[in-house]
């Protein structure tokens, strides 16, 4: 993997972010204020124009500069979590024009860190990170395989973001609603499992 499969993956994400505007503006209506879908969608391409368009052959350095792109189209508190994550793999990947499976799984690892240490955050508090943390646990088992590992991850990230029903929201504006978050998907974790979905297809296509 290099620069060229970041190209391709933010333009995974992106259309596949775009396809699903409608079902992340509906899961927000239920307890945000139902700006997700489109904010996803402008900061998603935002990046995925920008890395397109550069011919940076850095991982890191694109990647970083992907995140920047990313959160001025997306300024939300989920679009600065994920600018978070994206910003921790680059320090990770920086110095690096290429690299292989246990490598990316290690800077999304360090992604996950980074936004934990940022944000305050946690698996368990129903937020994208109980769809991430799945999914790059899962990628980091299946080390030889890349197909596997993929499908495997976006297994973990789906069923990660199923098990939010049943959290209770302690941040954003879903926390006003307390226990009635109980029994509600989270749209953030959505968003992190349309994001390895995209990437396990990226792969397999």
């Amino acid at each position: 993997m290099d620069a060229g499969s970041v190209k391709v993956a933010f333009d995974a994400i992106s259309k596949k972010i775009a396809r699903n505007v409608d079902l992340l503006t509906e899961l927000d209506q239920k307890s945000g204020d139902g700006d997700l879908g489109v904010s996803m969608k402008n900061g998603f391409e935002a990046a995925s124009r920008f890395v397109a368009g550069s011919e940076e052959k850095d991982a890191g350095r694109l990647l970083n500069a992907a995140a920047d792109a990313f959160n001025r189209e997306a300024p939300s508190s989920l679009g600065t979590i994920l600018a978070f994550f994206m910003k921790g793999m680059a320090r990770r990947l920086k110095g690096t024009e290429s690299f292989a499976l246990p490598e990316l799984a290690g800077a999304m690892q360090a992604g996950i860190e980074n936004v934990m240490n940022k944000a305050g955050s946690k698996p368990g508090e129903k937020t994208v990170l109980d769809a991430l943390c799945p999914a790059v646990q899962a990628l980091a088992k299946q080390t030889e395989d890349d197909a596997a590992a993929f499908s495997q991850a976006a297994k973990a990230a789906a069923d990660g973001s199923e098990a939010t029903r049943s959290m209770k929201a302690v941040w954003g504006r879903a926390a006003y609603y307390g226990e009635k978050s109980i029994g509600l998907l989270d749209g953030g974790s959505v968003v992190g499992r349309l994001i390895f979905e995209a990437l396990d297809e990226a792969v397999r296509e």
